[in-house]
């Protein structure tokens, strides 16, 4: 050993003296290396289970220490240890989607992830975890790449929820409202119907105006629409785990027979479309004084010539400029907006 250190120091000698002394500081033994286990433990009895630990492992598997650096002399960073779903369920992202979904009895919800945190998330993260204690939700404390993983790198504000999808409800579920007569409130009766809305975004944004702003029904196309996903949850900032959504397989079909009972079908178009005997008129001058079916369109074809015939009126949004071409057209989510603020405030305006 004495033989060994002499020689070390001899080829020590010319090194600046800082590079002599790194040659004789001890590093880290392997033994001293933190172990990666999943260690979990129950608490609060009849509450949420909680489990803490790192769902991490080395690029070797699990805590291999044969493994744990590589050839140029750095640890390869961990990779996340898929979780495996259950089978059926989805996963909720977001706090606004999450809280709701736990807050409701819509759906079957099996497991809540947290990211570990501390400071001002741990509030968040408590609120959380007396929710799903109400619940009898397990909790997950997990990393953030876990959570990257889960919701496949979308904004999750460091929750998911597991649960089982939701579907649309079916129109022969829903309780027809009795229409009434004269000055009775369901005379102002407000249903929203989409057209074949297939961006996950934009319907999640429909959802949403039309919760804040009051409309009565939503009802969809089954044909190429949007289904009910978590991105659409996490658009709609929640809004679609308390908001009963409807559809239908035979649009048209549903339109007449709402006509035929007394219900004003009110279509939208751009300024520069017309439709043939259906009269087009300003948002501002529509009046509100029988129960509406506000149908919109798709985002690139908007409505159906099919569904345009079937339109008593037709809205349009007028514009406070001379407008470019290819730039004539809003959002079908903020129109949508618009369309229903001018509605609805007349609602508000009478007192209803």
């Amino acid at each position: 050993m004495e033989q060994a250190l002499r020689s070390l120091s001899r080829r020590a000698v010319g090194l600046p003296a800082a590079a002599r002394s790194r040659c004789f500081v001890a590093g880290p033994t392997r033994d001293s290396q933190p172990s990666r286990s999943w260690t979990a433990a129950a608490r609060g009895g009849d509450g949420a289970r909680t489990f803490r630990g790192g769902l991490h492992a080395a690029r070797g598997g699990w805590g291999s220490p044969g493994r744990e650096a590589s050839k140029g002399g750095r640890r390869p960073e961990g990779r996340p240890l898929p979780i495996q779903r259950t089978r059926g369920s989805e996963i909720l992202f977001g706090v606004a989607p999450c809280s709701m979904a736990l807050s409701q009895a819509r759906r079957d919800l099996l497991r809540l992830f947290l990211k570990r945190s501390v400071g001002p998330q741990r509030l968040v993260t408590g609120e959380f975890v007396l929710q799903a204690a109400a619940r009898g939700v397990p909790v997950l404390h997990v990393g953030r790449r876990e959570l990257d993983e889960l919701c496949e790198g979308r904004v999750h504000q460091g929750v998911c929820l597991e649960a089982t999808p939701l579907r649309f409800k079916s129109l022969e579920e829903a309780e027809e409202p009795d229409l009434g007569d004269g000055e009775s409130p369901n005379r102002q009766l407000l249903w929203l119907v989409l057209e074949q809305i297939q961006d996950p975004m934009n319907l999640g944004a429909l959802l949403r105006s039309a919760y804040f702003l009051g409309v009565d029904r939503v009802v969809t196309s089954q044909r190429n629409s949007c289904p009910l996903t978590p991105t659409v949850s996490k658009a709609s900032s929640g809004a679609m785990e308390v908001f009963d959504v409807y559809s239908t397989d035979d649009l048209r079909s549903f339109l007449k027979a709402k006509a035929a009972e007394g219900w004003e079908v009110v279509g939208t178009v751009s300024q520069s479309e017309a439709v043939e005997n259906v009269p087009v008129i300003s948002c501002s001058e529509f009046r509100w004084n029988k129960p509406i079916i506000l149908v919109i369109g798709s985002e690139g074809d908007g409505l159906s010539l099919e569904t345009q015939l079937l339109c008593q009126q037709m809205l349009v949004i007028p514009s406070g400029r001379v407008l470019h071409r290819g730039i004539e057209s809003l959002n079908v989510s903020v129109a949508t907006g618009i369309l229903l603020h001018s509605i609805c405030s007349q609602k508000l305006r009478h007192g209803d």
